[in-house]
Formats: structure tokens, sequence, C-alpha cells
């Protein structure tokens, strides 16, 4: 007699380990400490509504050399991320390469998976995570957006994140087989365990060797402030479980988790960040904003001509504090050589 028992069921999200302590990347001395922008450039669609594969407008566009005309007064290159919709769209195409002819900005890949082919799979919110879908499906999808960022360009994008952060247990190595170089996927901090997505709260915001050939991971930048903040996301967790808990603790200035981002992030709570960060040993801060917050109406964080000069004026104190502590940018390419300058050594 022959005992069954069920298959397993696929895991509900991938949760990655801590990094052992020899991963961690060894930026050479004179990188300094420094910070870098990556813009997630993609098409607009309402985040209240289910995905869909139609939704692939690009009207925001027409807005994003005014903003990168805000950084380079700044003397701040931007990495623009992106994604299907704005690669196989022309107008758009134009418009990076007129931003990256300052010799500054780059271009690196953003992957969603519901607008980019092949599509193979149904739309829904679990599948909105690549790293959920078939290893095959995904390959296919990197070497889809890869190859078209090529044509537009003439070169192989070499820095990728996937949209909504969405690696999974494969994803990695299928980038690294790509030939990608960074991931800039993982959200040190965060949890998207419910919607069926990654867990990065074991992730530190330090940069590390993935173990899949030369791909390093930049860990998107989260800062806890506050009397409380050595609590880290292990006190953010337990805040959440106390009716208002996060919101009691943030106003009296005991506990915070602040990403590095004007989108749904007060200006105060970022400085005060920043003010932590520099005298952290994080030699990499890691900034970001999604391309549609730059016309307003297009994102719940822009919704009018206010609160576009609000996002604006958020950069502005942003790279004034920076400045005054020394922690300069950092350019998509002065990346690359501090990484291979880390890999040199002993």
């Amino acid at each position: 007699m022959t005992l069954r028992t069920a298959p397993r069921s696929r895991p509900v999200g991938y949760r990655p380990r801590k990094p052992a302590a020899a991963a961690r990347i060894a930026w050479p001395d004179a990188f300094g400490q420094r910070f870098a922008v990556f813009v997630d450039t993609e098409e607009e669609f309402d985040w209240s509504q289910p995905l869909a594969r139609e939704h692939r407008d690009t009207q925001a566009m027409a807005a994003l050399p005014d903003l990168h005309a805000l950084f380079a007064a700044h003397g701040v290159p931007a990495t623009y991320m992106i994604d299907d919709p704005i690669v196989r769209c022309p107008r758009s195409v134009a418009i990076l390469q007129q931003l990256v002819a300052d010799g500054g900005a780059a271009i690196g890949s953003q992957l969603h998976p519901w607008v980019n082919p092949p599509h193979d799979e149904a739309v829904s919110p679990r599948n909105s995570f690549l790293g959920n879908l078939p290893r095959a499906l995904q390959a296919a999808k990197i070497a889809a957006l890869t190859d078209a960022i090529a044509a537009a360009f003439g070169t192989r994008p070499v820095m990728m994140r996937t949209g909504r952060y969405g690696l999974g247990p494969e994803t990695l190595a299928l980038l690294a087989a790509a030939g990608y170089r960074v991931d800039t996927s993982m959200r040190s901090g965060y949890s998207y365990a419910g919607e069926g997505g990654p867990d990065y709260r074991a992730i530190p915001n330090h940069a590390f060797r993935t173990g899949h050939g030369a791909l390093v991971e930049i860990p998107l930048t989260t800062i806890y402030t506050g009397a409380m903040r050595r609590g880290g996301a292990g006190l953010h967790g337990a805040l959440g479980r106390i009716p208002r808990g996060r919101g009691i603790a943030s106003r009296l200035r005991l506990h915070s988790r602040v990403a590095l981002t004007p989108e749904d992030m007060p200006i105060a709570l970022a400085l005060e960040a920043i003010r932590v960060a520099a005298d952290s040993d994080v030699r990499l801060l890691m900034f970001s904003y999604h391309s549609p917050s730059a016309a307003p109406g297009h994102t719940p964080y822009v919704r009018d001509a206010a609160e576009l000069a609000l996002f604006r004026n958020w950069w502005e104190q942003a790279f004034a504090l920076l400045d005054r502590l020394g922690i300069a940018p950092a350019s998509h390419d002065q990346i690359l050589a501090a990484l291979a300058g880390a890999d040199e050594r002993p």
C-alpha cells in the first residue's frame, strides 16, 4: 500500500535571511559616505484600483525634465529605472535620452510583471511580485525588458529593481545570469507578506554580495528615528499590533520608521533620518520616488500644484542638509566603480 501525501503548497512569500557579515560590501575609503537617487520610471495607473495590462499611459513623463533640472542644479545625478511601458513609448525614450546626455544620469531596469511581456500569467496581486512567477516566465520577462532597453539606448542595463520590490528565491540568480551587476529590489525593514510578497525585515541597509556571481544587492534605505530607534523593525512590528501605536510613538518622537522618499514621508522626519544616518556606518543612502509624481494628479502623493511645490521643496531641503553634512551624491557609474574597487580589496 502506498501512502499519498498532500503536495506542498507554494510559500506565501520570499523571506531572505540577514546576509552574513562576510558578504557586506567594504566600500573604498575614497568613496566616503554618499547618497543616490533611483527613480521608479513607470506608467501611470490608479493605485487604488486593480492592476490591468492596459494601464500604460506615460503622460507624466513630459514633466520629468523639469524635475531633472532641479536635481541637476544641485549636482545630483538620478538613475532612471524604466519599465516596459516607458521603453516602448518613443516619446518617453526621447525624453530619457535627452536627460542621460548630461553624462550623470543613467538608465536601469524596473520590471512590472503585469505590463511586461510575455503575458502568460493571470493578472493578480500575488502575480504582481515577479518572484512569485514560474522561473522560466521570470527569465523571459527579464530578457524581454533588458533587450528592449538595450535596443532603445544602445547599452544593456546592469542595475535592476523588480516592481513592488518583488524578488523571489530564484530571481537574483536569474538577474545575475542576465548580466546584472546590481539589484535594488530589497526595501530594508519592510514586509509585503500580507499581499503574498517578500519580507525584508531581516535585511539591513548595507550593500552586500548576493552569492550569485557578481550581483550585489543595494537595499533601499530605511532609518529608525526617535528615542527608541534602536528597537528597529522589531519594535515597529510590535507597535503595529497596538491600536494607533505607531502614530502615537512617532508623534511622541519615540520611534518612527523613515523611508528616504518624499512620497508620504514628511520632510521633518526625513531630515531627522538623514541626521541619524550621517552618524551611522551606512555608506550609501538610497533615495527614491516614482516618476509620475513629477506631475500633479498621477499619484496619491502629488495630487495638485500645491503638493508638487511641497514635493520639490522636500528635495531642496534634503539636498541642503546632505550637503551640510558632507554626504555627496553618487551616480550610477560612480557606484559601479566603487564596487569594482571593493572587489579589488583583500
